[in-house]
């Protein structure tokens, strides 16, 4: 309930906080993500004992005509007092790694308002890449006139990235 009913954290996404019965619904509809791709779903973060925010990874085309085979979408949410400690980042990798390795996935994407300096930030740390800026005439969120975009990472990129990392990671 913290979470969504904040309004800075719901900024870009509903535009203002969510009810208990909002919440509740939308709760409802991120663990329904599980049911049509084995090992997808939604994954909540805790720092020792404390809730810090969750982390999503959808059948791509989840809740549209039809799913896109080996493709998934990367969300998270953070409480606003976990901000910038690069929790967000992290749990993304991990995602990435969850999809690529685990699930055989051969797509990652990841959606954001233009105006979403932080989202943006984190897509780019957890190693996702600028695809496309797009706009929706039915949207009326704070910062909707400048479009949304959307990154994303595929597996070849992501496995080089790893290889990459390996040779510049000195040993221990």
């Amino acid at each position: 309930m913290e979470l969504d009913s904040d309004p800075e954290v719901m900024r870009y996404l509903t535009g203002d906080g969510r009810t208990r019965a909002q919440v509740e619904k939308a709760h409802g509809l991120r663990l329904a993500t599980a049911e049509p791709v084995a090992g997808l779903g939604f994954w909540v973060g805790f720092v020792e004992d404390e809730f810090v925010g969750w982390w999503l990874l959808q059948p791509a085309g989840w809740g549209e005509e039809a799913l896109v085979p080996g493709e998934a979408e990367l969300g998270y949410r953070l409480l606003r007092r976990h901000w910038g400690k690069g929790l967000a980042t992290e749990g993304s990798r991990e995602m990435l790694r969850h999809a690529f390795q685990d699930l055989d996935m051969h797509r990652v994407f990841a959606l954001t308002l233009t105006v979403n300096e932080r989202s943006r930030a984190t897509m780019r740390s957890a190693g996702l890449e600028y695809i496309r800026t797009f706009y929706e005439d039915d949207d009326d969120r704070d910062g909707s006139e400048l479009g949304a975009v959307e990154y994303a990472v595929t597996r070849d990129q992501w496995q080089a990235a790893q290889a990459d990392s390996d040779l510049t990671t000195p040993a221990a």
